[in-house]
């Protein structure tokens, strides 16, 4: 008998959906700006029409046409419910996929979660719940992190983590401090995974923050590698998110090292319909779904990053 090892790649994506929102109040949120009444004029057809737009962005993370295939694992940020999540993975083009998902339910104002995706013929779950971070004084709750735990096709354990950080909305300074915390978070839950043995580890998110801030060089100094530092578009996009005409990445990938050391590649997915002309700075900008209050139509202000590492497998063979 030969003992065969073969090697596949593993395919992650991360995405924040800017703002998936189903189209009803969900009692105790404040999640009136994305109703039919608010200004946005949000609506049944909108929201169907968000939600075409967020799938066919993940299926485009499956690569090129002679090697597509779906991705096998989806962190996902600013969804609203366990509604959309059906309507996305149920009742969008993704329909026929098979994944399987779980999510947090947050203490957050609007009722913004995270959620992990995965198809069940590369991962089996095995255990998951929500880690929460208390507010600091004068902040609103903000996301809950998600942990999640399974088998890979080699039997080997993988650790995700999701996360979806404090905005910078009340100013980058005024809530780094918040942002420490939710990454010192992170970094206890790595300690003890590592302690029973872990040692396949990805954190994955929205840090709303840049890979030299304090929160991301943190996680670095506890041995994850981010391995989409660096993560370019095909098409023009230095990075997942453009802010007065500068590409830069708040979205980020990071592994450890078991992992690291197995990354194929890292990218940033900027298919044309995902962009569109950048008239006042030039180059390519993001297709949000909103600018200011007129709709627009896009996918989101974020662009997709895919990771791709060997999953190593093993099987027997006879010899004559």
């Amino acid at each position: 008998m030969l003992t065969l090892l073969l090697s596949t790649l593993f395919t992650f994506v991360e995405l924040n959906c800017e703002n998936l929102f189903d189209f009803s109040h969900d009692e105790g949120f404040n999640d009136y700006e994305y109703l039919p009444t608010s200004d946005r004029k949000w609506s049944k057809g909108r929201y169907w029409e968000k939600l075409n737009n967020v799938s066919r962005a993940l299926i485009a993370c499956g690569g090129e046409s002679a090697t597509w295939s779906l991705p096998d694992m989806l962190a996902l940020t600013e969804v609203e419910n366990d509604s959309v999540m059906f309507d996305l993975l149920r009742r969008s083009p993704l329909r026929g996929a098979g994944y399987e998902y779980v999510m947090t339910h947050s203490a957050d104002e609007r009722g913004i979660d995270v959620a992990l995706v995965w198809s069940p013929f590369s991962f089996r779950m095995l255990s998951h719940y929500s880690l929460r971070v208390e507010p600091d004084a004068g902040h609103h709750a903000t996301r809950d992190i998600l942990y999640a735990s399974g088998l890979t096709l080699g039997d080997d354990t993988l650790h995700v983590l999701v996360v979806h950080s404090p905005s910078r909305a009340s100013g980058a300074q005024a809530t780094r401090g918040y942002r420490l915390r939710v990454a010192e978070r992170v970094s206890a839950a790595i300690d003890s995974i590592r302690a029973s043995g872990g040692d396949r580890i990805v954190v994955a998110g929205d840090f709303n923050d840049y890979a030299t801030d304090s929160a991301l060089v943190f996680l670095g100094q506890k041995g994850m590698t981010n391995v989409t530092r660096e993560a370019r578009g095909n098409h023009g996009a230095g990075g997942t998110y453009k802010h007065q005409g500068r590409w830069r990445s708040l979205d980020h990938v990071l592994l450890s090292e078991t992992l690291a050391t197995k990354v194929a590649h890292a990218m940033v997915i900027d298919a044309p319909f995902l962009t569109e002309e950048d008239e006042k700075y030039g180059g390519i900008q993001p297709r949000r779904t909103y600018i200011g209050r007129r709709y627009h139509k896009g996918c989101s202000d974020h662009l997709p990053l895919v990771v791709q590492w060997t999953n190593d497998t093993q099987a027997n063979s006879s010899t004559p």
